[in-house]
């Protein structure tokens, strides 16, 4: 028996837009960013609005929520790294979302080895099996956040995930974010062909 749906208007009626949205767009890849600010002083942190924007040239876009630490030093510097957020790094990646103070380098305070990184200056995290350096493309303010999309200039991958030359997802074991406090673990995989 068919029943009616709720209709929930975000911003009106007390419905939170963002606790809505984040329960409903699900999973969501994460983007662990690294990033140094002008000064030096590096930043660590987890960013779980994040995709491909373009494939040629290669860009990928994350999001800030806000003015923070991760978007103040992509601005001055225009260079960040991705980490890929992996199974195995889930409380690393959980830990490094906290509201440190200003000018805290995340990675340096919870103990999380960095490796440095080919082409921009930024490290990786270094226990991570894949990441990608980026170059600032371009910004677009929308609302209270701002989409950052970056050039990839360069892949590091661990050789231990790559299966004939390509990353293989149950070798990644990339984590998502979903609602609230939950977190997606790497979901059960199925193939299908492309329709012609």
């Amino acid at each position: 028996m068919a029943h009616e749906h709720r209709v929930l208007r975000p911003g009106v009626d007390g419905v939170n837009g963002y606790r809505l949205l984040t329960a409903l767009v699900v999973p969501r890849p994460i983007a662990w960013v690294s990033s140094t600010s002008a000064a030096g002083i590096g930043n660590l942190a987890p960013h779980s609005f994040f995709t491909v924007a373009s494939a040629d040239p290669p860009i990928v876009q994350f999001t800030s929520v806000g003015a923070k630490d991760t978007l103040r030093n992509v601005l001055e510097t225009r260079e960040f790294t991705i980490s890929l957020a992996s199974r195995p790094l889930i409380d690393e990646v959980n830990a490094s979302s906290a509201a440190f103070e200003h000018g805290v380098d995340e990675a340096r305070e919870l103990g999380i080895a960095m490796a440095a990184s080919v082409e921009v200056g930024p490290p990786r995290v270094a226990a991570s099996p894949a990441s990608l350096e980026c170059r600032l493309h371009d910004t677009v303010a929308v609302g209270d956040s701002t989409l950052v999309l970056g050039l990839v200039v360069a892949v590091t991958l661990d050789p231990d995930v790559l299966v004939e030359g390509r990353p293989a997802f149950d070798l990644l074991a990339p984590l998502s974010r979903l609602g609230g406090n939950e977190w997606g673990l790497p979901p059960e995989v199925v193939s299908r062909a492309r329709p012609r």
